[in-house]
């Protein structure tokens, strides 16, 4: 099945054709350390042997994975059925952020421990739509509207198989990857799956959030995941990098203001809410970006409806209150000592934090440090949130307010933010006010990706 969203005529997928004809097994990095404890809850099979219950393994002198009194270079457990299970113990969620914390998960599929870099790393297996149940509701609560969950499993899908795709043509050498430009002036980082070589994806919000069947998956998650079973969008034969954030603040960014330089037309700037107006701020332009986040404009994701945060906060993001529109405060030693100790640079006291370079959204995708020591341009988005933050600002689309400036050093900073996440692509919450307003899934997503189409990779 093929279905154009834009009205064009459909393309055959080149990319889909190549790496999926059948539903693929994806890898998920689940935890890594030197001492992992699991539990196999039903019969294993290793080597033809069936175990269960509670095992412990840790990384030996030489690097080998030790278990049972011998040594592995890696261990490999395949359930017995489709239902065995196995748990995790000490899996830590909300990485860096401001919920983080530890607690056993439960998974199906595969388990496999990996050694690399002085830690062994627990790899679930498993295949891709049983992958997508549990991420559906991970990320969104059974209490969202079926178009919503039909519209999440497209890009979840999505995104995920064009991760595997850019792994497959990295390992083949046909794809270079670089994510950082430094030099003394400044310091460009971004952040993105390639940072993962031993697997597919991880299992947190840096790539999309997975708990196994830790939380039950809903009869409501089940039926969209299988009313849109193997379909994706694809953009010019290709799958598209369907990315999406908590909320874009209003206006949604574009791909090449947070990772890699490349534009990508399906992630294209867009105010979240149709109509659109004929003519949308140019949020590049200062006065007009510090315009646009000191207010509140009207926009899909601009809701503090419970029952639509319910959708896609889970109980841990719903400690989040503000994220529209939000503020962060801090003295002068308090942001000295935060930027030495993310950056490990000295700048001195800090004079100013001078916007350099906005996204279409407003995000800051470059932004100067002066101090009395230093001076340094940082970017991109993400590596300016971990830098301003004890864990990650809600986003960086943000403005700076000094004040009881002493002989030109501010004793107080602070950020006026707007959104929560990058702001790519699809907006969570706000697409959850798109469901209950009855949009249809492939209006939702026609709103996010124009120009895409959507396809099915598989049976």
């Amino acid at each position: 099945m093929q279905k154009t969203i834009n009205g064009d005529s459909p393309k055959q997928s080149l990319t889909v054709s190549k790496f999926f004809a059948n539903e693929p097994t994806v890898s998920v990095g689940i935890v890594s350390g030197q001492t992992i404890r699991f539990i196999l809850n039903q019969p294993y099979f290793f080597n033809e042997k069936l175990l269960t219950g509670e095992q412990t393994v840790t990384l030996s002198e030489d690097r080998k994975i030790e278990w049972n009194g011998s040594l592995y270079t890696d261990l490999l457990f395949t359930p017995s059925d489709r239902h065995s299970s196995f748990s995790l113990t000490d899996v830590t969620i909300g990485v860096n952020f401001h919920w983080q914390r530890k607690e056993t998960q439960t998974f199906t599929g595969r388990l496999h421990l990996i050694i690399d870099h002085d830690k062994i790393f627990a790899v679930n297996e498993l295949p891709v739509e049983d992958y997508l149940e549990s991420v559906i509701s991970s990320e969104m609560s059974a209490t969202s509207s079926l178009e919503l969950l039909k519209a999440h499993a497209v890009i979840s899908r999505s995104w995920l198989l064009a991760q595997m795709a850019k792994r497959t043509q990295i390992d083949e050498g046909h794809v270079q990857s670089a994510s950082c430009i430094q030099d003394n002036e400044r310091l460009i980082r971004w952040y993105d799956r390639e940072d993962h070589t031993l697997f597919d994806v991880c299992a947190d919000d840096h790539c999309q959030r997975y708990q196994g069947i830790t939380k039950e998956t809903s009869p409501h998650v089940a039926q969209a995941i299988a009313a849109t079973r193997g379909r994706i969008l694809t953009y010019e034969n290709e799958i598209c990098d369907a990315r999406f954030s908590k909320s874009c603040g209003g206006m949604v960014e574009e791909f090449q203001y947070c990772w890699e330089n490349i534009r990508k037309p399906y992630l294209a700037k867009l105010r979240d809410l149709t109509p659109c107006e004929p003519s949308q701020p140019d949020l590049t332009i200062e006065t007009n970006a510090e315009e646009w986040i000191r207010t509140a404009p009207k926009a899909f994701c601009n809701t503090t409806d419970k029952h639509i945060l319910s959708q896609v906060l889970n109980d841990y993001d719903q400690e989040t209150t503000d994220f529209y529109r939000w503020t962060v405060d801090y003295t002068q030693d308090e942001l000295r000592r935060l930027i030495l100790e993310k950056l490990g640079i000295d700048f001195g006291e800090i004079t100013d934090l001078i916007p350099v370079e906005r996204g279409v959204s407003g995000r800051l995708c470059q932004l100067k440090i002066v101090g009395t020591l230093k001076t340094l341009i940082i970017g991109k988005e993400l590596e300016i949130r971990r830098t301003l933050s004890p864990t990650h600002l809600y986003s960086s689309a943000f403005v700076i307010d000094k004040f009881d400036v002493n002989n030109g050093i501010p004793q107080r900073f602070r950020l006026t933010g707007a959104g929560w996440g990058h702001g790519v692509g699809l907006c969570q919450i706000g697409a959850a006010v798109m469901g209950e307003k009855g949009f249809l899934y492939d209006e939702i997503l026609l709103h996010y990706y124009p120009g895409a189409a959507i396809e099915e990779a598989y049976s």
